[in-house]
Order: C-alpha cells, then sequence, then structure tokens
C-alpha cells in the first residue's frame, strides 16, 4: 500500500512539473492518492462510560476527517473478548484492529494472527516509550502491539480504618495478614481472596506473594512452577487470607466482585491499579478521601520490590485486516496530545501516560483527582518500570498467556477450599496440568 501510494505521488509531481498550466489537477491527484477509504471494525474493552465515549469521539472524529473510513466499534469484556477471538480466529471473524491483554498478545503471535506494526511505533516515536513496554510484545524483533496506557498493581488500603484501629501501613505478608484479621469485624472484611474461573485473579494475588520472594510462576525453561517452596508458601497464605479475612463467596469471586467490595467500603485492603479511585468515587464518594495506595508487601520487612505486575495495555492490528492503513492512521491519532490526555481523564490516574512528557503537561495535571491522588499515582509510576505481566519474568511467551488465560490455578484453589484437596496433591495436579497445556501449544 504505501509503494504504492509513493508512485502515485511520484506521478503527480512528474506531472505538475512537466505541465505547470494544470497545477490543480496535480494537487488533485496527490490528495486522492493519499484519501483512505474503507471499513474497518474496531473491538475494544474500554465498557465503561467515559472511556467508550472518548473513543467512539476519536472515532468520530476520524471518520469526518476521512469521510471515505468508517469504523464499526463493538466493546466487549475482557473475558468475553477472550473467547470472540479464540473462537473466530478459525472463520476469519477477527477484527481489524482491537486492544488485547498482554498475554493475549503472546497467543495471538503465537496463532500468526497480527500484524508486525514497527513502522506505525517508529512513526509516534519509538523514544517515546518504555522499552520493556515495547517489547513484551515483540518477537524476532518484529513489534505486534503498541502500548495505549500503563498501570501498576498495587496495594489499596482505608486509611481510616487503619488509624481508627491503631494500625501502620503494611510493608510484608505477615503485616497485612495481620491487619486485615484484626479489621475483619462490623460489616467489613480485612482482605477478599478472588478465584473465580471466569477471571486469572487467583493467578494474579498468587503471582504477587511469588515474585515478591524473588520467584516466577514459570521456570527459567517456561515450564509451570507451582511447586517450589515459595510458591506452595503463597498458595498456603491466600488460604489463611481466604478462611480468616475474606468472605466466602469470594471463591467465584472475578475482578469486578473482588473490587466492587472496596467500592462500596466493604474491604479494608484491596490489590489493583488506580481503577480504584473512579470506582470508590461511583460507589462511595463519601470513602474518597480515605482511599491511598502503597506497594504491594515484601515476604521480609527491608526486601526489595521494584514492581511486581505492570500493564502496559496493547493495541494490536489483525492478518487479516483488508486496512491496516487506516488502523495505523487512527491509531496514531489517538496519541495526539489533546485527545490522548482527555482519554488518560476519562479513568485519572487509572490510566497513566505510556509515553513520555504527557504527565508533566499543564493539561494533563488540571484534573481534581489526578490533583487530589497526587500520592498514589506516584506509587503506582514508581511501580511500573519494575514490574512485568504475568509470567513474562522470562519475556513474552505463550506459556505466560495460557497461565493466565486457562484459569488452571483458579480451579486449583476451588479444588482445595470446595473438596478439601491437599495443598501439595491439588499444586502438583495443576502444574502437570499447565505443562500438559503448554506441550500442546508448541
Amino acid at each position: 500500500m504505501k509503494k504504492k501510494i509513493a508512485m502515485l505521488l511520484a506521478s503527480a509531481m512528474l506531472i505538475g512539473s512537466m505541465l505547470p498550466l494544470c497545477g490543480t489537477s496535480a494537487v488533485m491527484a496527490e490528495e486522492n492518492a493519499e484519501e483512505l477509504e474503507g471499513d474497518i471494525t474496531f473491538w475494544h474493552s474500554f465498557t465503561q462510560g467515559p472511556r467508550l465515549e472518548t473513543i467512539q469521539k476519536a472515532a468520530d472524529e476520524f471518520m469526518e476527517e476521512n469521510p471515505k473510513v468508517n469504523i464499526t466499534i463493538e466493546t466487549f469484556s475482557w473475558n468475553d473478548f477472550y473467547t470472540k477471538w479464540t473462537t473466530g480466529l478459525a472463520s476469519g471473524n477477527v477484527p481489524d484492529m482491537s486492544t488485547a491483554l498482554v498475554g493475549q498478545v503472546a497467543e495471538m503471535i503465537s496463532a500468526d494472527a497480527l500484524l508486525p506494526i514497527n513502522d506505525l511505533i517508529d512513526d509516534i516515536g519509538r523514544d517515546k516509550f518504555n522499552e520493556s513496554a515495547l517489547n513484551e510484545c515483540a518477537v524476532d524483533g518484529n513489534n505486534y502491539a503498541v502500548p495505549l496506557y500503563s498501570h501498576a498493581m498495587v496495594m489499596w488500603i482505608r486509611k481510616d480504618l487503619l488509624e481508627e484501629n491503631g494500625l501502620e501501613v503494611p510493608k510484608t505478608w505477615d503485616e497485612l495478614y495481620e491487619a486485615a484479621k484484626a479489621l475483619t469485624k462490623d460489616g467489613i472484611y480485612g482482605l477478599s481472596f478472588p478465584c473465580g474461573t471466569t477471571d486469572f485473579q487467583a493467578t494474579n494475588f498468587l503471582n504477587f506473594y511469588v515474585k515478591s520472594g524473588g520467584g516466577s510462576l514459570l521456570t527459567d525453561d517456561l515450564k509451570a512452577n507451582l511447586t517450589s517452596d515459595l510458591a506452595l508458601d503463597g498458595i498456603n497464605y491466600w488460604l489463611k487470607v481466604y478462611n480468616d479475612c475474606s468472605p466466602k463467596d469470594s471463591v467465584n469471586y472475578d475482578v469486578l466482585d473482588q473490587a466492587t467490595l472496596y467500592y462500596q467500603g466493604k474491604t479494608a485492603f484491596d490489590f489493583n491499579s488506580g481503577f480504584q479511585i473512579s470506582g470508590v468515587q461511583a460507589n462511595s464518594p463519601d470513602l474518597l478521601e480515605y482511599v491511598d495506595c502503597y506497594p504491594i508487601p515484601t515476604i521480609n520487612e527491608g526486601d526489595e520490590q521494584n514492581g511486581i505486575t505492570t500493564s502496559n495495555q496493547p493495541m494490536v492490528i489483525w492478518k487479516n485486516s483488508k486496512h491496516p492503513e487506516i488502523c495505523r492512521e487512527f491509531i496514531k491519532t489517538l496519541y495526539d496530545e489533546d485527545t490522548y490526555v482527555e482519554f488518560l481523564h476519562a479513568t485519572p490516574v487509572g490510566m497513566l501516560p505510556a509515553i513520555r512528557g504527557i504527565s508533566e503537561t499543564d493539561a494533563y495535571r488540571d484534573n481534581e483527582i489526578i490533583q487530589q491522588f497526587e500520592h498514589a499515582e506516584s506509587v503506582i509510576a514508581d511501580q511500573i518500570p519494575g514490574g512485568t505481566a504475568i509470567g513474562f519474568e522470562h519475556g513474552p511467551s505463550i506459556q505466560a498467556g495460557i497461565m493466565t488465560n486457562q484459569h488452571v490455578i483458579e480451579k486449583m484453589f476451588q479444588d482445595i477450599i470446595t473438596n478439601g484437596t491437599d495443598v501439595e496433591t491439588a499444586a502438583k495436579a495443576a502444574e502437570d496440568e499447565l505443562n500438559a497445556l503448554f506441550e500442546v501449544a508448541q
């Protein structure tokens, strides 16, 4: 496509130089050569009102500037999106462009479903992005995703509950358990432990513990690693939290169920990104002044902690797209400063800039929530560079994607809680199941 456009432009310029009296025709030919035309479908998971509206506004403006382009937007929850693209891949029922989760991108690359977008990143400005964010979705020198925004998992607290009970902000896992147990009273749960099998929250929580101890849920050779001493300690830790500090229904919680408890003021601690702020603001605005976050605990006091789980929200262009040039040009407009700041402000502090220079601008900082939660924003921003997606400590891999998307760890916890299966037995069975899935995928 680019070569064709270049040839047409060159021809137009040549004609213009040979026939100076026909300059108007040459300009018209150049404009027609550059004009975008075609229909694309964009799937995204920004189901919340402000984010959805901002993306739709950006698409509407792009279509107004490019009247021969039509962008159809469809939204799916993250779980529904995974089902949609995995079942639709064989029939070609996938979009032209979409958002995704980092672990899903690894599976998409393995399925040869995506186009490399090195040129798009170079056009936006490769040096504007953190290299680690780009590398999460890169294979053999090719980039297959561009991060739209970043955030990191941190520990959310209720300052008022800690103060009323004479408790300090926990720094270690043991301190967190003791504080959560002490605060489990008067209709408040100290800390909910979610392990519903429609989401990967139990995998996420176990990963917090294991990575804080310098480990990984995958071995160096990309095998499941659930029976190490560190992993078993983590499993037992979260079972203890479930038994002593958590609502028993959390055995079936997904991420929204889990977060809603904190939004409504029913849990004292939680682990999430800056999206907690907008959730509390919408559900319990009177509690907003008591909300803050700190780094995820460590096993021992004084242990180094430079970030656990980071999400650099990817956008991808699908290989079957008939108009990848439209996708590229539309994605580029999302990083225009005015559009980009408006998008980030749709969930302030929940979405931090993925490109350098934005967070220092007056336009970005001119937001009440960003100003009110300056400490929380700083904590999250500090955690982003040192974290990775779950299982990506060894680089991008399909194994990491399978581990988060197949919910084997969630089933393991449910087996232990519901059936009373011995921890080591359940961990070994889950480890074997994951390794069998890894072998099939390879």
